[in-house]
C-alpha cells in the first residue's frame, strides 16, 4: 500500500515546510489494523504531528480524549463499536472533532451516511499519502504551504 513507504525527505516541499507550525495539534488513529496504524503514525509524525493510536473504538472511548485542536481517522468496519457507531456517539457529545473516514470497502450507502453525519472525508484504501495529509490540514484549518 501507499500510505506506510512515506519518509519526510519524499514529501512535496510545501508539506515539509508547514510541519514546523503544527506540534499543538494532535492526530487520533483508529483502526483495528495494526499495520495501518503503526504506517499512519510514522506518516503524521514526519510532518511533525503529534499522534495517538487506538486499535478499537472502544478503546479510544476509554481514553477520554476529545481535544479540541485534534482530528480522529476512523476506519468503518471494525469489531465490537463500528466507526459509524463512534461517530454518531461522538456527534452527541458538546466537543465536536474532525472525522476522517478510511474503509477498505468501496460501499457508497456507508460513505454517504457518514459525510451526511459531518464527516471532514471518506477515503477508500489504499489511498495516497499527500490526499491524507491535505485532507487532516484542512479538517484542522491549517494552511498547507
Amino acid at each position: 500500500m501507499i500510505f506506510y513507504q512515506l519518509q519526510i525527505n519524499e514529501l512535496p516541499e510545501k508539506t515539509r515546510e508547514s510541519h514546523v507550525n503544527i506540534k499543538s495539534y494532535l492526530i487520533y488513529i483508529v483502526d483495528d489494523d495494526e499495520s495501518v496504524r503503526r504506517a499512519l503514525k510514522r506518516l503524521f509524525k514526519s510532518v511533525g504531528l503529534e499522534v495517538e493510536t487506538f486499535a478499537s473504538a472502544g478503546e479510544f472511548l476509554n481514553a477520554g480524549h476529545t481535544d479540541s485542536l485534534s482530528c480522529l481517522i476512523l476506519d468503518v468496519k471494525m469489531p465490537g463499536i463500528s466507526g459509524l457507531e463512534l461517530q454518531e456517539r461522538l456527534n452527541a457529545e458538546v466537543t465536536k472533532m474532525p472525522i476522517i473516514f478510511i474503509s477498505a470497502y468501496q460501499e457508497k450507502e456507508i460513505s454517504a451516511k457518514a459525510m451526511k453525519a459531518g464527516a471532514k472525508a471518506f477515503l477508500s484504501k489504499p489511498f495516497d499519502d499527500q490526499t491524507l495529509l491535505d485532507e487532516v490540514y484542512s479538517a484542522l484549518g491549517i494552511e498547507s504551504r
